[in-house]
């Protein structure tokens, strides 16, 4: 009668690593989930290993503020991102796993004239490139976020929005879970509890790498797609990357009846407001300047962000904060990713999301397996690669996500 109510597992988790596989992929996380998905899906590769130091989705896939959007202010992001937005929108029917995708719509506030022209300039450019954002005024604001204090004694009245109804929510453990099992059902291997701590290489050519301190993995294809932790692997295999790493802190307050069905973004007073489907109001800010690999909180993150919060939603004066949390940024010089090639024949790279990784992780996953498969970078992925640094042909991201989100 027992087995009536045991579940089976979403994946499995095979007794020992083998000594070869086609592509070794480096991250756990939704990227190196999705890439193996796509791989397995599209291409046929199955042979596959996916290694992850802790369990799987413990980085920054499971320490996001899960706001998806496409909005960003240079046409490659944009048509970047917003082919990730629109994998999105079918990923649930695609993995036959629920993600709880909520495109509830996403509100870039403007508290001054310069701000505003900002927003017209930034939603020319989604305009030009077939993006749904506009600019709305201080009244519509209010109409849209009835429990939003927009008033002109405000400390940062609010003068308009950028407003980006594509732009939601979505669970970001259902989206790890759904890859991997995905991954998991079309031949692909998961390992957690397997940190790599040696990549080999045979001159200007990645071989492998070695797990644990102990066991040897040889891969055709080797990518790393370990975020915060990119520049200590791309040391292991002997080359720099133009990364630091950086913490970005969110907390939760407890369950409140339903006030708030957009996702809230100010600039100036760095912070971001959404509600979860629980009722929770998540509420984050800007990445910390300083660099670290550890992933601990400060006081004064709470201090402020509560502050702004509460000058936004007065009415959340007496809600109890829930728990708060950590996760690493990998954030490049141009604010845009590094994806793709790198100096080392065989060794592949998804890094320099800063905090925009997560809202790209289809689109990650199916243009690397592309080029894992076929050898020849994706179009859309061509103005992110590292080349980009010695030609000065740079993307710039700088101030496309007004708070870090």
């Amino acid at each position: 009668m027992r087995d009536i109510f045991r579940q089976s597992k979403m994946w499995h988790t095979p007794s020992k690593l083998k000594d070869n596989y086609e592509v070794v992929i480096i991250g756990g996380g939704s990227h190196g989930l999705a890439t193996a998905y796509y791989l397995t899906k599209h291409h046929g590769i199955k042979d596959i290993c996916i290694l992850e130091k802790n369990y799987i989705g413990a980085g920054a896939s499971g320490r996001n503020t899960t706001i998806l959007r496409s909005n960003y202010k240079t046409p490659e992001g944009a048509r970047f991102y917003d082919a990730s937005v629109k994998l999105y929108e079918n990923l649930s029917k695609d993995l036959q796993f629920n993600l709880m995708f909520s495109q509830k719509g996403h509100l870039t506030l403007g508290h001054t004239d310069r701000a505003m022209f900002v927003m017209h300039e930034r939603a020319e450019v989604n305009r030009l490139v077939g993006i749904d954002t506009s600019v709305v005024d201080a009244d519509e604001v209010q109409r849209m976020v009835p429990a939003m204090q927009v008033t002109d004694d405000a400390e940062y009245p609010i003068m308009g929005a950028l407003y980006h109804p594509p732009g939601g929510i979505i669970r970001h453990d259902a989206v790890v879970w759904g890859y991997a099992r995905g991954a998991d059902r079309g031949g692909a291997e998961i390992h957690p509890n397997s940190e790599v701590t040696a990549i080999h290489k045979d001159g200007d050519r990645v071989t492998g790498v070695t797990v644990n301190g102990n066991q040897r993995v040889n891969g055709g294809t080797v990518l790393s797609a370990t975020a915060g932790w990119s520049s200590i692997l791309s040391e292991m295999a002997g080359f720099e990357l133009p990364i630091t790493t950086h913490i970005l802190q969110a907390f939760v307050t407890e369950p409140v009846k339903p006030l708030l069905d957009k996702v809230i973004v100010s600039s100036q007073m760095h912070v971001y407001v959404s509600q979860t489907d629980r009722g929770e109001f998540l509420i984050g800010s800007e990445i910390e300047p300083w660099t670290t690999y550890r992933m601990n909180g400060t006081l004064n993150f709470l201090q402020e962000s509560t502050r702004h919060a509460l000058e936004l939603f007065p009415q959340l004066e007496r809600a109890r904060m829930l728990r708060s949390w950590a996760g690493l940024c990998d954030l490049s010089p141009d604010y845009s990713p590094i994806l793709g090639k790198t100096e080392l024949e065989g060794f592949l790279v998804s890094t320099g999301w800063g905090t925009y990784g997560f809202k790209a992780a289809p689109i990650v996953g199916v243009t690397l397996a592309e080029l894992i498969a076929t050898g020849k970078t994706p179009e859309l992925i061509k103005p992110f690669e590292v080349e980009r640094f010695y030609t000065d042909e740079l993307v710039s991201e700088l101030g496309a996500a007004a708070v870090s989100h």
